[in-house]
């Protein structure tokens, strides 16, 4: 198979790497304007041929990854799927939903494969933490907590929301098995003068949002100090702790949880009690979770399979990102099935002028805010 990586710069080099070892990669051909960044890979790789331009390359492939800033990632992948190309697109597969959506159309059309980059679903301790929550091993499930930390890296395209948060948004559908149905977030700028650098998410996966509610809550950030890549299962039985910065034991099976006590009219009883029990580490595979994606879809290429992380998988975690985005500016909730509608939205990020719905979970005195005018209560 004859593949071509559009795309050579931080991520695009680890993808050149593993396609260098995978089998079934018969040729591996470079596409980037930038010779800076070829001259290093030619070096040090068997590389076929360089190109500036996808388009000089797409009549010498059978495949394309797309690895170049995600505000590129859809006219590069639209390009190659018109050229008959199956494509394995970095993630977001898009920055909106309608894009999304062309890119799935566009490759069922053309009988072509088309594959979204996340690659924490092919990483084996995430599937393990999803064997643990399915299995209800942890119990009732009460809720995600997950974040992603560090100083950088600055994107020059897309706030910090649509650079780590697609990571977190695929982890938290993938282990629950479920598309929330709704998603809250607040985000601010600091450093940088344009892009929000610091966010907060809320996915909610029940109809109603009420505290009872199953919830995933994502923390990413390019302003912290520390580094941390962490998945937090809290259940009614046990937690676990996914930490993907750990050498070893990067799933911890805690046995711990509260209990509620008999109904009883004594205040002096404490109100909750505690259950604390054993530590279980389960084995985890030490593949690389970049290799098992990048060797799944060029398994999926040959056989005609349909990729785990499928385009249907992207446009999900396009549709929870492009709502977060959407409620970060109207300071509300925003219902996953607005933005399938579209009827609200513009598509630029912005409303389209008329007052915000209030959520059908907010009680009638309250208010909320458009960010554009006045505040506005409850009609």
């Amino acid at each position: 198979m004859r593949v071509a990586l559009a795309g050579c710069g931080y991520w695009g080099a680890k993808h050149v790497r593993v396609l260098h070892a995978t089998e079934g990669v018969d040729e591996l051909i470079l596409v980037d304007s930038r010779e800076d960044r070829l001259q290093p890979l030619t070096r040090s790789y068997k590389i076929a041929s360089c190109h500036s331009t996808l388009a000089a390359a797409l009549e010498h492939v059978d495949a394309v990854f797309v690895t170049t800033p995600p505000s590129t990632h859809v006219a590069l992948a639209l390009a190659a799927i018109e050229a008959g190309k199956h494509v394995m697109v970095e993630k977001p597969l898009a920055l909106t939903a309608k894009e999304a959506r062309k890119l799935v159309t566009a490759a069922a059309e053309a009988g072509v494969v088309l594959m979204v980059g996340h690659t924490f679903e092919y990483n084996p301790a995430v599937q393990k933490l999803a064997q643990l929550v399915r299995t209800e091993e942890l119990g009732e499930l009460y809720y995600l907590d997950s974040a992603r930390l560090n100083l950088g890296l600055y994107q020059n395209d897309v706030n910090v929301i649509l650079d780590l948060a697609p990571h977190d948004v695929s982890i938290a559908n993938f282990v629950l098995g479920r598309k929330p149905v709704a998603v809250q977030a607040w985000a601010s700028r600091h450093a940088h003068r344009r892009l929000e650098d610091v966010a907060y998410l809320r996915l909610y996966y029940d109809d109603c949002l009420d505290d009872a509610g199953l919830t995933a809550n994502i923390h990413v950030s390019w302003l912290d100090p520390c580094k941390v890549r962490r998945v937090t299962a809290v259940g009614s039985r046990k937690m676990a702790v996914y930490d993907d910065l750990a050498a070893e034991e990067r799933i911890r099976v805690l046995d711990k949880g509260v209990d509620l006590p008999l109904e009883s009219d004594d205040l002096t009883q404490p109100p909750m009690s505690y259950r604390y029990g054993d530590i279980v580490v389960p084995y985890i595979s030490p593949e690389e979770p970049l290799a098992l994606q990048d060797r799944h879809f060029i398994d999926c290429v040959a056989t005609g399979a349909r990729p785990l992380s499928d385009g249907e998988d992207g446009v999900a975690v396009v549709e929870a990102l492009e709502a977060a985005e959407f409620s970060r500016k109207l300071g509300r909730p925003v219902l996953l099935a607005e933005i399938r509608s579209g009827e609200r939205f513009d598509g630029a990020l912005s409303w389209d002028g008329g007052h915000p719905p209030v959520p059908w979970f907010a009680p009638q005195t309250s208010a909320h805010r458009d960010p554009s005018g006045p505040l506005l209560t409850n009609r």
